[in-house]
């Protein structure tokens, strides 16, 4: 049976308690540092009123960074695709020519 832990999270100066598995429990306190990182660069370069517009630039800045890991990885996917699919055809044409070539010898 898995045990829940009972955390406190602490985000933009609000404590947060939470009932997690073990297993998340090492994430979310890096994400927590991250947003409270975020927020202090916010705060000292821009002129922000209150916690709540510079909470949404912290949502903005990690769901554009989680779309364009998206756009990366299926890049990469496509890519990695058409080299494959190169090597593929570089090998089938390879395989045909030398059977082509021991046909021709008589093997």
């Amino acid at each position: 049976m898995d045990e829940k832990l009972k955390i406190k999270i602490s985000i933009a100066d609000r404590v947060y308690p939470l009932t997690v598995d073990p297993s998340q429990e090492e994430g979310l306190r890096s994400a927590s540092r991250k947003i409270d990182t975020m927020i202090k660069q916010f705060e000292q370069n821009y002129a922000v009123r209150d916690k709540q517009d510079v909470l949404a630039m912290c949502a903005l800045q990690f769901a554009s960074q989680l779309e364009q890991k998206q756009i990366d990885k299926t890049a990469d996917s496509a890519e990695t695709n058409e080299r494959l699919t190169k090597i593929s055809d570089m090998l089938a044409d390879y395989l045909n020519n030398r059977s082509a070539a021991e046909a021709a010898e008589g093997k």
